[in-house]
Order: C-alpha cells, then sequence, then structure tokens
C-alpha cells in the first residue's frame, strides 16, 4: 500500500531503548498505549516536528500501521533516517502480549 520505501519492524523487534512515538488521536492514547510510548497525534506533527530525536531509533506506531506507515514517509523525506513504521500498530502489539495502559496507569485497551 505504501511501497517498499517505508521500513517496518515487528512489535518484537522494539527494543526497550527505541523511542516509540504514537501517532493515534487523543481519545485513542487515552484509552491505551504502551507504557513507554511518547504521544504525538498525526496532524499535529508538522508543528511539533522538533520533539521527534534525530539522534536515535524510532519506531512509529498506531491503530493497524496505516497512520503510522505516512508518518514514518513523512519523517524520512524530512531527514529522518532512524524510524520504522510498526507492522500491524497496537492491535498486533496488544497481540504479542505486549503491556497497554490506560490514561490513569491500569490496564488500558486498544481502540
Amino acid at each position: 500500500m505504501f511501497g517498499p520505501q517505508v521500513p517496518t519492524m515487528t512489535v518484537t523487534d522494539v527494543a526497550d531503548d527505541t523511542y516509540l512515538l504514537d501517532v493515534r488521536e487523543d481519545d485513542e492514547w487515552a484509552a491505551g498505549h504502551a507504557p513507554d510510548a511518547h504521544h504525538l497525534p498525526m496532524m499535529e506533527l508538522p508543528s511539533r516536528l522538533a520533539e521527534v530525536p534525530t539522534d536515535r531509533e524510532v519506531a512509529v506506531i498506531c491503530r493497524s500501521g496505516g497512520r503510522s506507515a505516512q508518518v514514518v514517509a513523512y519523517l524520512m523525506r524530512n531527514g529522518w533516517d532512524q524510524v520504522r513504521n510498526v507492522q500491524g500498530g497496537m492491535g498486533e502489539w496488544l497481540a504479542a502480549g505486549k503491556p497497554v495502559v490506560g490514561e490513569n496507569g491500569q490496564p488500558g485497551r486498544v481502540l
């Protein structure tokens, strides 16, 4: 769908020290997200680009992988070279048994 120019990784490839960028909307984030993820909704990315590190690997995640693939392509066009789309998004994250927390720190769910 997005072509071979968008590098990907599986949820099991996301290392503990990888910067995990969650680009879902506020309500999706509040319902459940990876504990160490950084939230930056896709539509806010252009105005908050400076928040995304350029000196380390960035894994971008959304619900299923579509929005995150678009964000990866955007970041690559803007100079990022260590950026990957997380295949399957938060749905795959949850299916792999990775932790998901809600806004209140309690177990979360994926919207």
